[in-house]
């Protein structure tokens, strides 16, 4: 449990700094903006391997993971619809289109749809923890962004219809890739039989 934790703190540590800027201008004027996003991308990736892995662990434990409560059976419906509209925002976050625009974050509301599909499915200590612990910072970034007027990684760029078909399309293939090979492949829980 540990492990996941430690993943955890450590990768909203790293990501709680853009979200306050007079600490990431004194951190960027004092190191420089190169090495401020190496060790931003060092303490990431060293937080989500340690998630994965301590979450892949607490998963094995049995007892040392209980389960907190039996998601019904109708929740696992209920997350796979709801993934359609994450995997499109997760992409419309990088595509100019009028999504993005209407949105404004797209990436994060993504991130709240995912944590709160998965939550819905999963009732034991480990996905609480991950995934609860996700949803949080989603609301959390979310406001935090709003109050900075944060742009995200597409600035000020103007949507269109075609970029609305491209993020729906591109979300489409990527959730049907999850959906029938990609899940499986990265978590080991295959999702159809």
């Amino acid at each position: 449990m540990w492990m996941l934790v430690g993943g955890l703190a450590l990768f909203f540590a790293a990501h709680l700094i853009p979200t306050l800027p007079k600490l990431r201008v004194r951190l960027v004027g004092g190191i420089g903006s190169g090495p401020y996003r190496g060790l931003f991308a060092l303490a990431s990736l060293a937080a989500l391997v340690l998630i994965v892995w301590g979450y892949g662990q607490m998963q094995g434990l049995g007892r040392g993971n209980p389960q907190l409560w039996a998601p019904p059976s109708w929740t696992r419906q209920v997350t796979m619809l709801v993934m359609i509209p994450a995997i499109i925002l997760l992409v419309a976050a990088y595509i100019p289109s009028r999504i993005h625009n209407a949105v404004r974050h797209p990436m994060l509301t993504a991130l709240m749809l995912w944590a709160f599909g998965h939550l819905l499915v999963n009732g034991d200590l480990a996905s609480v923890l991950l995934f609860g612990s996700f949803l949080a910072y989603g609301f959390y970034d979310l406001i935090s962004a709003n109050r900075r007027a944060a742009l995200g990684p597409l600035g000020t760029a103007q949507g269109s219809t075609a970029g609305d078909v491209a993020a729906i399309a591109a979300g489409l293939a990527l959730y049907a890739l999850l959906l029938f090979w990609g899940h499986q492949l990265l978590t080991g829980v295959p999702l159809w039989p």
